[in-house]
């Protein structure tokens, strides 16, 4: 098993930047891919980005793409979001995520291990 501690939510004005960082314990971090979910009031949770375990191959969502960056360091057993132009529409709680899928995946179901979520609210 693995734990997950998120950080480095905050309240910032639109167009600001945030890095949101995970910490994994446990069991080898690089045995997981690991991903960013988030959730919104009222609204499903939604995928973010992913990021294989070797750090080779991320992927993200339509509506952070070319604005949010996922990278890793297994030798810290971290994950970094950095999370740059927000927007409002950004504003949620964000999870990470860890999955041995085999493949990486972008579908929480996949996602075995979850953090407690980290808030992040984008000002307009």
């Amino acid at each position: 098993q693995v734990q997950l501690v998120e950080s480095g939510g905050g309240l910032v004005q639109a167009g600001g930047s945030l890095r949101l960082s995970c910490v994994a314990s446990g069991r080898a971090w690089s045995d997981y891919h690991a991903g960013w979910f988030r959730q919104a009031p009222g609204k499903e949770r939604e995928f973010v980005a992913a990021i294989s375990r070797s750090g080779g191959s991320t992927y993200y969502a339509d509506s952070v793409k070319g604005r949010f960056t996922l990278s890793r360091d297994n030798a810290r057993n971290t994950v970094y979001l950095q999370m740059n132009t927000l927007k409002p529409e950004d504003t949620a709680v964000y999870y990470c995520a860890a999955s041995t899928a085999l493949i990486i995946t972008t579908a929480s179901k996949n996602y075995y291990y979850w953090g407690q979520g980290t808030q992040v609210t984008v000002s307009s």
